[in-house]
């Protein structure tokens, strides 16, 4: 009903290569990709519920022929399509003013081509942002940024992935920010808008449970649910009541691997909960989706953006000040 707060729903289209190159495992030049698999069923999953959400694509997915039909029936579904960049390195924040210029309009290019959409929307892979980035995308006229999320577990989750990985020193030192910092908990959890040199962006950031500061994206309930299902259920359930409490229109976020298994899929086993069998995961994914929908109405991330804006003066955070 439209009188129900509003929650956006948002979609990372990481493909296997993408995982892979950040994991520093071989072979991923070659692109190895499941989109043609994953595609088909999650836009089923997403009819059935009546669901209209945002898909950030990465832009070398969409200039590879192999990916053009799955990406071509996103958008032909009604979706928004969003940008991921075009390399999905989670460094880039690290880029050059030029770099940056590049990685996010080639991706956009190509984007584009395969889809017929221009994004106005950005998610940067791995959570990360800059200064250069946001004002490279409001230059470009992007009305949103979606890239940060508020949360102090992200140094935890480096670790993780660190001691999974066989990476040189070089290459720890080049991801040595992914998934955030401490510091990143304390940025805000409500939309606002970033400022600089007279140009402006609207920041939505992936929602962390307010207070606590935990993430509440899908692949997060699903690994608790790994060791109970009602542990995962009850805090998507507690998810909803903070943020109804707080008044909090949730940005929820979905990777890949919330639909897909180990039986699904060989070679990214370093991932958290993916000895769960694929059919689970959807099953589990559908369960969060509806405690969330119950509460909230879905919307996508473009819709999130102009119903913030137009529901009174945001916050506007200036250089710095927004990261």
């Amino acid at each position: 009903m439209a009188d129900r707060p509003i929650a956006s729903l948002s979609f990372d289209l990481d493909n296997q290569w993408s995982y892979m190159k950040t994991h520093g495992d071989p072979g991923w030049e070659s692109f190895p990709s499941y989109v043609d698999v994953l595609v088909p069923p999650v836009l089923e999953f997403l009819k059935q519920r009546g669901l209209r959400i945002t898909f950030f694509v990465v832009g070398q997915d969409a200039a590879l022929r192999q990916n053009a039909d799955a990406l071509a029936a996103i958008a032909a579904a009604g979706h928004e399509i969003g940008n991921h960049s075009f390399r999905h390195e989670p460094w880039m924040a690290s880029f050059s003013a030029a770099q940056m210029e590049a990685e996010i309009a080639r991706a956009e290019g190509a984007i584009r081509a395969a889809t017929g959409r221009t994004p106005v929307g950005f998610r940067g892979p791995g959570y990360c942002t800059s200064e250069t980035a946001l004002r490279v995308l409001a230059r470009r006229g992007y009305l949103y940024d979606a890239s940060t999320l508020p949360t102090f577990i992200g140094p935890l989750a480096r670790a993780y992935y660190f001691m999974t990985a066989r990476l040189s020193a070089e290459e720890k030192r080049r991801r040595s920010t992914l998934f955030g910092t401490w510091r990143d908990g304390l940025r805000p959890i409500r939309p606002y808008v970033w400022e600089s040199g007279g140009r402006r962006i609207v920041e939505i950031p992936v929602t962390t449970m307010p207070l606590l500061r935990l993430p509440v994206h899908v692949s997060y309930i699903l690994y608790l649910s790994r060791f109970s299902a009602r542990l995962g259920r009850a805090y998507a359930a507690a998810a909803v009541r903070l943020c109804l409490a707080a008044g909090i229109e949730p940005s929820v976020l979905l990777h890949p691997l919330d639909f897909l298994g180990a039986d699904d899929i060989a070679g990214l086993r370093f991932f958290p909960a993916m000895d769960l069998p694929g059919e689970w995961k959807t099953r589990m994914t559908g369960e969060i989706l509806d405690l969330f929908g119950s509460a909230f109405r879905w919307v996508t991330l473009e819709e999130h953006a102009r119903h913030a804006l137009a529901g009174g003066r945001l916050p506007v955070r200036r250089g710095h000040e927004g990261l």
